[in-house]
């Protein structure tokens, strides 16, 4: 039976992963960090077979003992401070755990092999388009130059590159996923989509009079985060590390996931309902993102699963449901 140990198990991504690997036959352990995080709860609810283990990316010594717990054959770092717009406020913070963090798990990994650990462990990195910033070409694939354009995302090439560091210095089976941007019901209420898909529900259900949102205009390669798993798994299956991008190669605005959205409940005139406010903008925008994938197509034999309108559709509809059972109707 296979073993792997998921950091950062308790996002979209890290539930949807345990529950793809535990379908597979695999035992799985998940870090959560703090002994009383809320989030320990939902993991245990939504995928109970996983063994829930307490650690942190900015100890290194609790990743140890984290592998020590594990013995791991594949280890999968999801942890990361992931909300963009928070990466201004908390700069440092966001470096220490998005980026140094990823050192220390690679380190820690290095020395639990050399201390007579499985020499075999593989290891992914959620790398993350948002790499790619000030875009340099379109689409965007694994050659092309990163220009960062937040505190996370800059974080994020941190990690990329010591990931690749130490493949190519301790021969270490390290893959890097850049992942574009992959949602579902269970992405957190802060990031726009679900934003988004919560407000018109609520709109629809008379919960809830406007929404506010910043620029609509940016656009974003949007897929569906239980596809996007299957690649991170596909990775550490290949006979040796390296770099992919996934994506869908196609490019939506937030108009038209709003379109979408509110289509999706029967109101067409969503204008009155939504207005930009000056706080949602980012200091410095990502205008386009859109990834070519075909590297992870060929290689991998990955290719996305659910269209843009199936992704919003799903998460409207799963929002309907918890606010109508939240209001008791």
């Amino acid at each position: 039976m296979s073993r792997a140990l998921i950091i950062g198990i308790t996002g979209q991504d890290g539930l949807y992963l345990a529950e793809l690997l535990l379908s597979k036959g695999y035992e799985v352990f998940g870090l959560v960090r703090g002994q009383n995080n809320p989030k320990r709860a939902l993991v245990e609810e939504t995928v109970p077979d996983v063994k829930v283990l307490t650690g942190d990316l900015t100890d290194q010594s609790s990743l140890l003992r984290a592998l020590e717990a594990a013995q791991p054959d594949e280890v999968y770092n999801l942890g990361a401070i992931s909300y963009v717009a928070y990466s201004w406020e908390n700069a440092k913070v966001t470096s220490d755990v998005t980026g140094m963090g990823v050192l220390n798990i690679l380190e820690a990994i290095r020395l639990y092999c050399n201390g007579g650990g499985a020499s075999g462990v593989r290891f992914y990195q959620a790398s993350s388009s948002e790499m790619f910033g000030k875009v340099q070409e379109v689409p965007q694939r694994e050659s092309t130059l990163l220009w960062p354009r937040s505190p996370y995302g800059v974080s994020k090439v941190y990690g990329h590159y010591m990931t690749i560091n130490y493949r190519e210095s301790y021969g270490m089976h390290a893959s890097s996923g850049i992942l574009f941007n992959h949602e579902s019901p269970r992405r957190g209420p802060e990031f726009v989509t679900r934003k988004i898909s919560r407000a018109v529900a609520r709109i629809k259900l008379g919960l809830q009079d406007q929404i506010a949102l910043g620029n609509l205009d940016a656009k974003r390669d949007w897929g569906y985060a239980g596809d996007y798993v299957d690649a991170m798994w596909r990775m550490l299956q290949q006979p040796a590390g390296d770099d992919y991008v996934i994506a869908t190669g196609e490019t939506h605005s937030i108009r038209e996931y709003l379109d979408l959205a509110f289509a999706h409940v029967g109101i067409s005139d969503w204008d009155r309902y939504v207005y930009q406010d000056p706080q949602f903008f980012r200091p410095a925008e990502v205008d386009l993102l859109i990834g070519d994938a075909s590297k992870a197509n060929d290689v991998l034999g990955w290719k996305p699963q659910v269209s843009f309108p199936q992704l919003v559709s799903m998460m409207v509809e799963s929002d309907l449901a918890e606010q109508s059972r939240l209001a008791g109707r």
